[in-house]
């Protein structure tokens, strides 16, 4: 059994890998239209051509996205590459005429050993990613030891991320509804209640997301992230406490909440436990839609 690669453009054509997660199929393109061929003459493409050349039924295959992320693992079930049986999973429109990404490696994807939703994909950790040569490849084999990590990162709940063809104003909206509701927080969480104090503790222009204050009257600052924390956001965090204890006169809590990945490296947890510490909690959104017309 051989293991490979295949890098989805989502970044490129938004919705790509729900389509590919859809269809069972990963996909690559250069069409025969414009001189690429399989076999024979063709224009320059023999990396990627030998490699679907090299594919066989029941290797094991890995769609990579941006930002050290996967979509899914798949067990690949057959094969639609040859030049006459272009199918793009890029629709055909006035801009791309005979669409794009057409020659499709059909899979059968593992839905036990990663998320069922396809909007949900795996970051992964430091020790199963992607680089070199294979990071940077459309297509290309994986070494089994690779692919051991990035399976066992994959069934790991914690490392299951959203994805997002468009970037949301998270940040701001978590910011606004802890600021309005900050017990959902934690029990006892209230908006601090000096006006002055939270206006004059950034007096350098910068701020920290949400001032409250808890149920044992201490400070606490709030700082919101998107994406999973990482050491420079942890510093900028100390440094708003800092300053706030400076102006307030007490120690002041700092909580870092974000919307990334469950496992943290393990520098950031340590960084994280130096004083002053940090605590870091992770969001989760959940919208739902209702008809009323």
């Amino acid at each position: 059994m051989t293991y490979w690669k295949v890098y989805c453009l989502e970044d490129k054509w938004p919705g790509l890998w729900r389509r590919c997660f859809q269809h069972q199929a990963a996909s690559v393109g250069w069409p025969a239209d414009w001189g690429y061929h399989l076999d024979g003459k063709s224009k320059p493409w023999s990396k990627a051509r030998n490699a679907l050349n090299a594919i066989q039924v029941g290797d094991k295959l890995v769609v990579q996205l941006r930002h050290h992320r996967i979509g899914r693992i798949g067990e690949i079930t057959g094969l639609k590459v040859q030049d006459n049986q272009w199918d793009p999973l890029v629709p055909r429109s006035k801009e791309e005429p005979i669409g794009e990404m057409g020659r499709r490696i059909l899979v059968r994807w593992d839905l036990v050993n990663g998320p069922l939703d396809p909007d949900l994909v795996v970051k992964l950790p430091p020790n199963a990613r992607l680089t070199g040569g294979i990071l940077r490849s459309t297509i290309c084999e994986l070494p089994p030891r690779l692919f051991r990590r990035i399976m066992k990162a994959a069934t790991d709940k914690a490392n299951w991320v959203g994805i997002s063809s468009h970037v949301f104003r998270y940040e701001e909206s978590i910011s606004n509804f802890l600021g309005s509701f900050p017990h959902h927080l934690e029990d006892g969480l209230q908006p601090y209640p000096s006006m002055k104090v939270r206006e004059s503790v950034f007096s350098d222009r910068t701020r920290s997301d949400v001032l409250l204050i808890d149920r044992n009257e201490r400070p606490v600052i709030i700082e919101c992230k998107q994406g999973t924390p990482t050491i420079a956001n942890i510093n900028q965090l100390r440094g708003y406490l800092r300053r706030a204890g400076k102006v307030i006169g007490k120690r002041v809590r700092g909580i870092l909440v974000h919307g990334g990945a469950g496992k943290l490296s393990r520098d950031v947890k340590r960084h994280s436990l130096r004083q002053p510490r940090v605590e870091i909690v992770r969001y989760s959104l959940d919208v739902n839609f209702e008809q009323t017309l």
